[in-house]
């Protein structure tokens, strides 16, 4: 398989890639757009950083390809839309520039306490003015954190050892985690109410976007120090301008902005209790050597393995969750084929309910598989674990997810059900049995079975009457179809029964249809999963 590196990334991670069996290499750094729709053609998986877009045209233009690579945390120059769409998955690598950036954050933190830029300026002119650079301690001060993630974390970790007070603003925040950490989480008001130094590590999202406004800068503290080393847009630019001419802010560093690269007319360059870096944040040799070895590593763990982490569009699965995933994947995905099968054509909703030990593993990959499998006869092979939501979604379909802590026969157990917009219902309930975690149909259509949740099926309802079991059985030994598995259900004596039956080859059309033909069956189906 082969893997484009597009942009340079460190060359331990290019040799990582060189090494493994079964992949090669093509490095084309510097290559126009027009160069890499034309050496797409034929890759497996794209590595870039900031300088390559990802384009719907690439992927359009990149028939076989898996995964799309970012050496970095953005990827903003990946469309990952049409990647998702395309079922690509599309990584990063948050993990590699914490440090960097956590320790940029802190020396802007640091600069915002002492005027250390400005004192360095004058030295450099010649001057020799103590005076005017007084500055604080950060000792005995509030830090307010927002968004205790990673970076987060370590900031939080170095004002510590400073003497800081932190708390922090997480609306994701376990109070187990800030507890372990030291760190009281509070509300987004009470931390600019109560900080003497604010610090923003959130993803840009439209929730917070310009999450420091002017509203928010008016309830902090007069003299309030701010820092973003995070994403632009977080802070208000016009808002932060106007604040530390005021005096509202008394300092603040900034590393990212709304528009990048800075103008050189932008009035954030003449406010002198400034300081500006231009996007630092991953900007250290440690950092770009390890973004590089870790994106290398996510891809061939990709190709070779189905290993997924730090996926922006999917659920993340390292080899230990895949281990332990796995079966319930695989019988979500037979459930899923299982009730498409059954079920009228269009449908108004997919519900999904889970009891038992599985509501405690990530329900969201077990999900995927059974829009996956319910999928796989209506949209084809294109159909995979990163683009069935989005299929689902287009074709109209709810899907609707229940964790339910009622008590059922099962240890665990997990029930699909297609809703039919007249309200028809077909449905089916599978569990995990064994030691090895064999998958298996316990329930269809509301009646208790017990088969194989793989292969061929031939699914009957029939009137409950002497004979049926042995007609079945000999309609199909005349058709040479052996039986592998059988079980048998009913609603009581002479009313509605059920059968089901493994079978190792696939009924003929005369078969079918003769079952079918059959004044005692309602139903008959022949069903692949």
């Amino acid at each position: 398989m082969k893997i484009l590196v597009a942009d340079k990334v460190s060359p331990k991670g290019v040799e990582y890639l060189r090494q493994q069996p079964g992949l090669s290499v093509v490095e084309a750094y510097g290559s126009t757009p027009e160069q890499v729709l034309g050496l797409v053609g034929d890759v497996h998986a794209i590595i870039v950083r900031s300088e390559t877009k990802i384009t719907a045209e690439v992927i359009a233009a990149a028939p076989l390809l898996k995964v799309v690579g970012r050496a970095g945390v953005g990827v903003d120059n990946v469309d990952v839309e049409a990647a998702t769409d395309r079922g690509v998955i599309v990584m990063n690598t948050p993990s590699g520039n914490t440090i960097a950036t956590a320790e940029l954050t802190f020396t802007h933190i640091l600069c915002g306490a002492r005027p250390v830029p400005q004192a360095a300026a004058s030295m450099r002119e010649g001057r020799w003015d103590r005076k005017n650079f007084s500055g604080g301690e950060l000792f005995r001060k509030t830090l307010g954190v927002v968004g205790l993630g990673r970076i987060g974390g370590e900031v939080a970790k170095r004002a510590q050892a400073f003497g800081m007070r932190v708390i922090a603003y997480d609306p994701y925040l376990a109070p187990s985690r800030a507890k372990a950490m030291q760190v009281e989480g509070v509300s987004l008001d009470t931390l600019l109410v109560q900080s003497d130094y604010i610090t923003v590590h959130m993803p840009l999202t439209e929730a917070t976007h310009h999450m420091i406004d002017e509203a928010a800068l008016a309830k902090c503290k007069h003299g309030v120090r701010l820092f973003n080393c995070a994403r632009g847009g977080i802070i208000k630019e016009t808002a932060l301008i106007a604040a530390l001419q005021s005096g509202q802010v008394a300092a603040a560093g900034l590393d990212v902005y709304e528009d990048e690269p800075l103008a050189a007319d932008s009035p954030l360059r003449s406010l002198p209790g400034l300081t500006l870096t231009p996007h630092l944040g991953a900007s250290t040799a440690e950092a770009q050597e390890s973004v590089g070895i870790e994106v290398a590593e996510q891809v061939a763990d990709v190709l070779q393995g189905g290993v997924i982490r730090n996926a922006v569009n999917m659920p993340s699965l390292d080899a230990a969750a895949l281990k332990t995933l796995g079966p319930y994947m695989e019988l979500g995905q037979s459930l899923g084929a299982l009730v498409q099968q059954l079920g009228p054509k269009q449908i108004d909703s997919l519900n999904i309910t889970y009891w038992g030990r599985v509501i405690d593993l990530d329900a969201n990959a077990i999900t995927r598989a059974i829009q996956r499998g319910f999928l796989r006869r209506i949209s084809g092979e294109a159909i995979n674990y990163v683009n069935a939501p989005v299929a689902l979604k287009r074709l109209g379909v709810q899907s609707k997810v229940l964790k339910s802590t009622d008590e059922v026969d099962y240890t665990e157990l997990i029930s699909v059900e297609a809703v039919a917009p007249d309200g028809t219902v077909a449905a089916a309930k599978g569990t995990l049995v064994g030691k090895t975690g064999k998958a298996r149909v316990v329930e269809i259509n509301n009646r208790e079975v017990e088969v194989e949740a793989v292969g061929k099926l031939l699914i009957i309802e029939n009137q409950d009457q002497p004979g049926m079991i042995g007609y079945v059985g000999n309609l199909l030994g005349r058709d040479r179809v052996n039986i592998a598995n059988m079980s048998l259900s009913r609603t009581g004596p002479g009313e509605t029964a059920l059968i089901v039956i493994n079978l190792d080859s696939e009924p003929s059309a005369e078969t079918r249809a003769e079952l079918k033909a059959n004044p005692a069956i309602k139903m008959a189906k022949f069903v692949q999963i």
